[in-house]
């Protein structure tokens, strides 16, 4: 059974397509032959084997990997569009595979809401009807339907075009109508397909945008397929690899970054922009702190060989000047005892969430990083060496694994 944080839960899940999907099929599939290799025998295709994840409330669980790697099958098991062969698939603590008929409907209604690759409009209806078809079906009345379907196209950015046809909007905006039907019904739950996909590439980074903007508003648990890694890596709290019907890996972004589990998913990351994914808290060092009384000398002990610097810190902890050791030197030789005296401060400071790319420009300096957090207190030091040292790191395991697939 989940546990009480989470919302969503596959167990060694199966789906075999095909007339005898519980026969020799599955058991094939479940003695580890490949997903080839049962077709070969039986005739029969693996749509999933032996499928296990969790997804956490308020979460956004992304399923990603290439046609015919089962994600989208994975997904439709969660509102049993797809009945599976064997396992367990839990919502909320439901069993969704044992529901049938109105229970079944009814609970669809109520946890989820759906929003696809196709944008599946009414052309005849207008857009605040799109948006609150939903709750039409469900029985509620106009006045308080379009103002849940209002409310939900203003979320999207689309409320001054409710009264338009949706003919005359554009492919981004069509989306956003199908995003804010999903949310008038305010589900637990938002499964969304595919839903960028068709989407021109500026287009869909604003839709990645606006969802993600969306989410921290809302804080909605997302289970969302994509084959796009980049997307995934993007929006995505943590990230299940598949292929050919099974799991690969499930980490957070920067884990499938920095490490890949196998050359199938080496091969995956090789093209990502590391600077967009791996964050300052990743490689940040404990920081040197410059004690009350501490001589020069002493500072330049306590940061040690090849070390960076150290940090004068005020009565809260915020950062105040740094001591580099060309400088400490410099002023010792000068007969200077008080480290204060060689502080500089026009150091830069980083946040432990923020990506390499949103440090790059202050990190070209060369002079260590304060890194703070949300009160501006110091929690860490960044070496700007440590950036690249740390993209040469992931390259080469990448190129590791290559190796290892093309020998």
């Amino acid at each position: 059974m989940p546990e009480a944080d989470e919302i969503i839960r596959l167990e060694n899940v199966y789906k075999i397509f095909g007339p005898q999907p519980r026969g020799r099929a599955l058991k094939l599939a479940k003695d580890g032959l490949t997903k080839n290799e049962v077709q070969s025998a039986t005739d029969h295709v693996v749509g999933m084997t032996n499928v296990s994840f969790d997804v956490k409330r308020g979460e956004t669980f992304v399923l990603m990997g290439l046609s015919g790697s089962g994600k989208s099958t994975a997904i439709r098991t969660v509102n049993k569009l797809h009945d599976i062969t064997d396992g367990h698939v839990y919502v909320d603590g439901t069993d969704v595979q044992s529901l049938t008929g109105s229970a079944l409907q009814e609970f669809r209604r109520e946890k989820m809401g759906m929003v696809f690759q196709h944008f599946a409009l009414f052309p005849h209806r207008s857009v605040i009807d799109n948006a609150g078809y939903g709750l039409k079906v469900q029985g509620m009345d106009r006045k308080e339907r379009d103002a849940k379907a209002l409310e939900a196209l203003e979320l999207v950015g689309l409320g001054p075009f409710a009264h338009s046809s949706p003919r005359q909007l554009s492919g981004g905006m069509q989306q956003r109508v199908g995003l804010a039907r999903a949310l008038a019904a305010d589900p637990d739950i938002l499964l969304m397909d595919e839903a960028f996909s068709a989407l021109d590439p500026l287009i869909r980074r604003q839709m990645q945008d606006e969802m993600l903007a969306i989410q921290d508003q809302l804080q909605k648990t997302i289970l969302f397929i994509t084959h796009d890694l980049n997307e995934a890596l993007r929006i995505g709290d943590r990230v299940c690899i598949m292929k050919d019907g099974a799991v690969v890996q499930i980490g957070t972004p920067e884990q499938i970054l920095t490490q890949p589990a196998t050359g199938y998913v080496a091969e995956f990351v090789q093209d990502v922009d590391q600077g967009r994914v791996i964050d300052v808290e990743t490689i940040m060092q404990q920081p040197v702190v410059i004690r009350p009384g501490e001589t020069i000398a002493q500072v330049l002990e306590n940061i040690g060989k090849g070390g960076s610097g150290a940090f004068s810190v005020d009565d809260v902890g915020r950062p105040t000047g740094l001591l580099v050791p060309e400088d400490g030197i410099r002023a010792s030789a000068m007969g200077t005892t008080d480290p204060a005296a060689a502080l500089r401060i026009d150091f830069e400071t980083a946040k432990g969430s923020q990506k390499f790319n949103d440090v790059y420009a202050s990190a070209g300096r060369g002079l260590l990083l304060a890194v703070v957090d949300d009160g501006g207190r110091l929690i860490g030091a960044l070496d700007p060496r440590e950036i690249m040292e740390e993209m040469g790191r992931v390259e080469q395991l990448i190129d590791g694994f290559e190796r290892e697939v093309f020998m």
